[in-house]
């Protein structure tokens, strides 16, 4: 890469967020922000703006744009409020990279953006492809968008497929750390509070993210991306847990090879393979001692206790609308859970339940997908068991 390259992180005050700042921090003479997004966090986001003096910074939030003082940013930094002024901003020709770091089907529209402009996607949003992959891929290949995975699992499933041909793959595998309730019975599930789910063993995330890790249900929706985003049928992905977080995931190969990807559990080494694939370079990341004694375990997941999984892979299977109905429905259900209004076992009851009952479409277009979201959120906001 000869050139600066200018990136736009959408989604700058989240965990992934962050985490692709500091990587561009790292690299100055490699890597430039030109663009930050975020959608209430105006105080965290003027600081950005302080720091990376990129061309503009937009709040999705119009209200909470009033909270930044325009006047201490710097003087090349334009503030831009509501979601109206993202497509011409992505769209700029000054834009190279954009980092999808959007929580949930909200970023589904910018990543499309990115995608029908032909930019260079490092995608973190994982709801882009569950809910519209069949849509999303194909405009890729039209526009010539390279969409490079920025989850930990589809990183590595990404790295290890460059040590063979497609037409010679197997499986591919994705580990899970089995979330705080590894080992739990399915009756033990019901007392499960939201402050005990929130404590993530692995990973520093989000809420949203931390008890779909809990249900399994973020591994379901990965199941889902991986389908789309390899383009490789539900029964060639297989799902394995791996409470250590040191392999993020494998392939298998027809003449029994298996490859992987391991490192310390950092989502900066994904994101800045994301940002300068097909370089490698000094990362920020804590380096593996691999001096030192190391228990690394796998186990079969458990699918009585965790039936999300099973979702994924029939939705998987499905396409259609059903990724937009089991994404909708399950973030109406977590925040559902995350209230006190449902328990936490009835959170994948829920997504089951509405993805039964909805009028199922095999080649919806992008609309009628958006149309299936309101309708499972509707229904999952009203559910009652």
């Amino acid at each position: 890469m000869n050139k600066l390259q200018s990136i736009v992180v959408l989604g700058s005050t989240g965990s992934i967020g962050t985490n692709s700042l500091d990587v561009i921090r790292s690299h100055p003479d490699r890597m430039r922000l030109v663009g930050a997004t975020a959608f209430r966090n105006a105080a965290l986001l003027e600081q950005q703006a302080k720091e990376f003096a990129p061309d503009w910074i937009l709040l999705g939030d119009s209200a909470s744009a009033a909270a930044i003082n325009s006047g201490v940013l710097p003087s090349n930094t334009a503030l831009h409020a509501g979601d109206e002024h993202l497509d011409r901003l992505i769209r700029s020709e000054g834009v190279d990279t954009v980092v999808s770091a959007v929580v949930g089907a909200a970023g589904l529209k910018s990543t499309w953006i990115a995608v029908d402009a032909g930019k260079r996607v490092a995608l973190a949003n994982k709801e882009s492809l569950v809910v519209a992959g069949a849509i999303i891929r194909q405009r890729a290949a039209e526009t010539g968008a390279a969409i490079i995975p920025v989850d930990s699992e589809h990183s590595a499933i990404f790295q290890a497929l460059q040590a063979g041909k497609k037409h010679d793959l197997r499986r591919i595998i994705l580990t899970a750390s089995g979330g705080p309730f590894r080992g739990w019975s399915k009756s033990k599930m019901r007392d499960v509070t939201p402050e005990m789910a929130l404590k993530h063993p692995t990973w520093d995330m989000g809420p949203k993210i931390t008890i779909d890790s809990a249900t399994m249900m973020n591994k379901a929706l990965e199941i889902i991306e991986a389908r789309w985003l390899f383009d490789i049928p539900a029964d060639q992905i297989s799902v394995v847990v791996h409470p250590q977080s040191i392999i993020h995931s494998f392939v298998e190969y027809r003449d029994g090879s298996v490859i992987s990807q391991m490192s310390p559990p950092d989502m900066r080494l994904p994101i800045q393979y994301a940002l300068t694939y097909p370089d490698r370079i000094s990362c920020p990341s804590a380096d593996t001692d691999w001096t030192a004694a190391t228990i690394m375990e796998l186990f079969p997941p458990d699918l009585d206790a965790f039936p999300a999984l099973g979702l994924g892979f029939e939705v998987a299977r499905q396409g259609g609308t059903s990724g937009s109905i089991l994404n909708a429905a399950n973030e109406v259900a977590v925040d559902r859970f995350l209230k006190h209004e449902i328990r936490f076992d009835q959170i994948t009851h829920v997504s089951r339940d509405i993805l039964n009952h909805h009028t199922f479409d095999a080649q919806p277009t992008l609309q009628q997908l958006q149309q299936a979201d309101r309708w499972a959120r509707e229904e999952a906001s009203r559910w009652n068991s």
